[in-house]
């Protein structure tokens, strides 16, 4: 395993603008809503309130952008617009729930740490 971390890390300047753009926080957030099924975009405000109209839109153009998820602009009255995950947007599907189970499990450990380190160094919070 070892091995294997330190070849990532021999490629980390070729893999970071990567990384980048799927690791973001919305993206992650926005690509688990799609995952389920394919959302209008109030529907994806909604189940991440507090994103702004702004960051949403700029995740979702920068998704897009990316080959990550598809937008499809519906005719209606008014205008809708759909978005759903691409097949590669899906390849992520499976490392972004076991991101989001390791979230659940251990986020209280983590809150945990916090806490003891803002005690030991006041004024350090982030």
């Amino acid at each position: 395993m070892a091995t294997d971390i330190t070849a990532l890390l021999a490629e980390i300047n070729s893999t970071r603008p990567i990384l980048e753009q799927v690791a973001n926080k919305w993206s992650v957030l926005i690509l688990t809503v799609l995952c389920s099924q394919p959302s209008r975009f109030n529907a994806i405000k909604r189940r991440l309130d507090p994103i702004t109209h702004k960051s949403l839109t700029e995740a979702l153009r920068r998704l897009e952008r990316n080959g990550l998820i598809s937008r499809h602009v519906i005719a209606s009255s008014p205008v809708a617009v759909e978005y759903a995950i691409t097949p590669l947007g899906r390849t992520l599907q499976e490392p972004f729930v076991a991101l989001v189970n390791w979230a659940k499990q251990h986020g209280e450990t983590m809150q945990q740490a916090q806490e003891g380190y803002d005690e030991r160094e006041p004024g350090q919070q982030m």
